[in-house]
């Protein structure tokens, strides 16, 4: 018996250390002035890079890193915990933080801060059109407002940075100087890596790719690439048999040589088209998983650069 609750707790313990060790770092802060709450992972990158040297900053994200989109995402007890005693609550907006409306009502003297402010929405699948189906629209409501994945775009991002920067500047004053200065410096290396992708996409032969969901809309229209079809065209749902017949279809009427799975996700299905269509399948991370970095963004977007050089410049 001794021998049974000595291995129970042993994993247990292992347990606790597996989901500590993919939360948040900054969790908690017996000085912290002021507590800043970011959605999910793209939201919290920009907002490490922000408060770097900011003194009585607690930074905690709601969602853990590995959650990836927010696609049908539900709350959790550890989620409402996290939002105790936050005075800012950072989200991406464009309708990918619905779940939160509700949960808001109870924190009404949360300074709400939404990244994509400004920025201009693209219309889900406005790279591709949709014919001979209809899907239901359960789960999905954020497509209402327009593609939510604005961070995919550097350009987006940089304008994402600075709505953050503005945002902590009016929450925190007396540190305005240090967000904004923070923001210049990461928007000067975002835009360094924007000039050296175009650099070398460019001039790249291909420019038809089919990415495995919508998250690419942004990104294609900022690189002049277009995307031949979405492998997943409603978020965590299948294709149906049919939908798969007319993305193979597609893929073979334009040729299209690159397929792209995303990390978050198996790549069975890209793998199936290619099996179909003598198509590659590669990889395209839409950056909304991974280290807790201040530099994860970059690092995912040179991949990025370095997948498409390989898939498109053959």
């Amino acid at each position: 018996m001794k021998k049974k609750t000595a291995i129970f707790l042993a994993l247990l313990l292992t347990v606790c250390m597996f989901f500590s060790g993919c939360s948040d770092p900054h969790p908690s802060s017996e000085n912290a002035r002021i507590k800043v709450v970011t959605s999910f992972y793209p939201v919290y990158i920009a907002a490490l890079n922000l408060v770097d040297g900011v003194d009585g900053v607690q930074l905690q994200n709601l969602t853990q890193p590995t959650t990836g989109c927010l696609h049908d995402y539900q709350l959790t007890p550890q989620d409402l915990i996290a939002m105790e005693g936050a005075d800012v609550l950072v989200i991406n907006g464009a309708g990918m933080e619905d779940f939160l409306s509700k949960v808001l009502e109870s924190y009404p003297s949360v300074t709400l801060i939404t990244a994509s402010d400004g920025i201009e929405l693209l219309e889900e699948g406005h790279d591709h059109d949709h014919e001979g189906h209809d899907h239901e629209e359960e789960g999905h409501d954020h497509s209402e407002e327009g593609n939510p994945h604005v961070w995919v775009s550097i350009t987006n991002y940089m304008q994402y940075v600075q709505n953050i920067a503005d945002g902590l500047s009016q929450a925190d004053p007396q540190n305005e100087a240090i967000y904004q200065i923070n923001a210049q410096k990461y928007k000067a290396k975002l835009s360094d890596l924007k000039t050296k992708m175009h650099g070398a996409i460019d001039p790249l032969p291909n420019r038809g790719i089919v990415t495995f969901h919508e998250a690419f809309g942004y990104f294609a229209e900022e690189f002049n690439l277009h995307v031949e079809a979405v492998i997943e065209r409603e978020p965590g749902t299948d294709p149906t048999v049919q939908e798969l017949i007319e993305t193979i279809d597609k893929v073979e009427e334009s040729g299209c040589k690159a397929l792209f799975a995303e990390p978050q996700y198996e790549p069975r299905l890209a793998q199936t088209i290619s099996a179909e269509t003598g198509a590659k399948v590669y990889t395209l991370d839409p950056c909304v998983s991974g280290a807790y970095e201040k530099d994860a963004y970059l690092k995912a977007m040179e991949e990025n650069l370095n997948q498409l050089v390989e898939a498109l410049g053959q």
